[in-house]
This record gives structure tokens, sequence and C-alpha cells, in this order.
């Protein structure tokens, strides 16, 4: 499974106009999100609500201001859309490649993390620390950018990346493959240091405003805390996943030397 990835230019990235939109649909263009016009009704508006909900491609309903702030003064009609800058992978492909090749599951999930900044850094720390792919909700998540591929220092080309529909329904898939499923919460008992990691695992972090919400909590396998030496409320969701991610290097870089 290659991880090269071609860079669309940021200039290039963008659809403007209801036909281009549309054929790009019709020719297979991977498209990162797409904004309408919450004005615009018709044929047109209809046709491009179902294509967006077929192919699962994030649709944005938006003030006419709004689209003129991301076009200038060119004739949108009420239609933009982004070409994605990567090619996304399908999660039900790389999990069963990754027990293929007799390697222990490492999967991070995003939720809601809109920041290209948080993304990119967090997609630096995935990449280093050995990360199989990360899965992120296509709603209120940062799109893939030139901006974020930079931030990542090009880290964020050499992962698979998995853009998902419903998380709760990765989550569920990745634990009928035996993957257990780890949130950090402040309320949590357990620390990072005592919650075995060597096993098959998917780490999911949450937005920064927000964190995750309790339809994932729910959900999860296992929660834990980050230990702190004082109580300020809460990390950085890009230094949070790095810390935790080290934790998983550490451990199963112990298991290895104590199993061999």
């Amino acid at each position: 499974m290659s991880n090269k990835r071609k860079i669309i230019p940021l200039k290039d990235q963008i659809l403007i106009g209801r036909n281009p939109v549309v054929e790009a649909f019709d020719s297979g263009v991977e498209l990162e999100k797409v904004y309408l016009n919450k004005e615009l009704r018709g044929e047109v508006e209809v046709t491009i609500r179902k294509l967006c909900k077929e192919y699962e491609i994030p649709l944005s309903k938006v003030p006419a201001s709004k689209i003129n702030d991301m076009v200038g003064n060119r004739d949108h009609q009420g239609v933009v859309a982004f070409i994605s800058a990567v090619e996304y992978q399908d999660l039900e492909n790389i999990l069963p490649f990754i027990y293929e090749k007799g390697e222990t599951p490492l999967i991070l999930m995003l939720d809601g993390v809109s920041d290209v900044r948080n993304l990119g850094a967090i997609a630096r720390s995935a990449y280093v620390m050995g990360v199989h792919a990360i899965v992120f909700s296509a709603k209120d998540s940062a799109r893939i950018t030139e901006y974020a591929i930079k931030s990542s220092a090009g880290a964020i080309l050499k992962i698979p990346l998995c853009r998902v529909k419903n998380i709760q329904e990765s989550i569920r898939y990745m634990q009928s493959f035996g993957v257990n499923v780890i949130a950090t919460h402040l309320g949590a008992t357990e620390t990072i240091s005592v919650v075995n990691m060597s096993i098959p695992i998917a780490i999911i972090m949450g937005s920064e405003d927000n964190g995750l919400g309790p339809h994932i909590m729910r959900l999860v396998d296992t929660q834990v805390i980050i230990p702190q030496a004082t109580d300020f409320d809460s990390l950085n969701v890009s230094i949070a996943t790095g810390i935790i991610l080290y934790e998983v290097v550490r451990q199963r870089a112990l298991q290895q030397r104590i199993f061999k």
C-alpha cells in the first residue's frame, strides 16, 4: 500500500460554479468540501446536495458573502468546491492490511479537530511514532490544504488518511477487529502508563474546544488521563496526542525487549 501522494497546488484546489462542481463528481475528482449559498434553490441545489450525500463529501450552506470572500468577484453561481490535496483511503482496506503484515494496529482518530496547525502537528507526531492511519470525521474537521501539509512538515503525505462520515460506526468497526479504542478524559482514573497499549489500539482525540462528546465516550473501551504536575485545565490537543503516542511507543519497545 503506497503512501506517496501528489500535492495539488492551492491555486488549483478550488472549483467555482455549478457545472464545474457537478462535472467534478461525474469525473471522479476527490473533493474536500462543497459550499452552497444558503439561498440557492432549484434543481442544481438538489443535485449537488444528493451528490454530496452519495459520495460522503462535507457540505456547508453559507451566506453568499462567505463565498464571495473565498473567490472574490468571480461568478460563483452560489457554488464552490475544494479539491482534496490528498487521496483518502478506506479504513476497511487498511485494518486487514495491518494484520496481514503481522503488525499490531495503532490507529489515530480525530473527531472535530478543526485547526489546521493542530492537524499538521498531530500528523507529524503520528508519523514519527509509527501510526498506521489517521481516521477523522468529515464534519467539522480541518481541510487538508497546503497549509496543513506544511504544518506537518510533509508527514501528512506519508500516513494513510481515512475520512469517515460517521466516527461512531468507525469505532464499532475497529472494535469488531479486536481494536481497543482509547480516549482521554479529565475524569478518568487510569493514567496512560498503566493501560496496556501494546495490544491493537485506536486513540481518539476530540476537538480543541469541546473534546469528545458523551456519545463517543459511551463507545470507547478505555478512558485514560495524562498525569499533570498542576491542576491547569488541559493540554493542547496536538501536545496531548504526542504524549500519548510516545507512551504507546515506550510500552511496545519495552515489550519487544522482554519477549526477544
